[in-house]
């Protein structure tokens, strides 16, 4: 197995509130990335998968990211064209 990862709440950190309990437990654990690590490590992944896996989302982010980028710059200048 792996490393064991704690995450608990208190009823006294919410003021005994289970609804604040409960949003908060959640919260810790998707910080902890717990549902990840065991999600990832659910079936085997050969290395060579998961470089292209990565490799992936890194370009897909990256292209996002540009036509985010080039959204603005557009938005930006045609604001300034309608002024003139």
């Amino acid at each position: 197995m792996g490393r064991s990862v704690h995450v608990e709440v208190s009823i006294h950190e919410t003021g005994g509130d289970v609804n604040k309990l409960i949003k908060k437990f959640v919260k810790k654990v998707k910080k902890s990335k717990l549902l990840d690590k065991l999600r990832e490590n659910r079936f085997f992944e050969k290395p060579s998968s998961k470089r292209r896996r990565v490799m992936l989302n890194k370009r897909r982010n990256a292209q996002k990211a540009e036509r985010d980028r080039q959204k603005r710059l557009d938005k930006k200048y045609s604001n300034n064209r309608s002024r003139r």
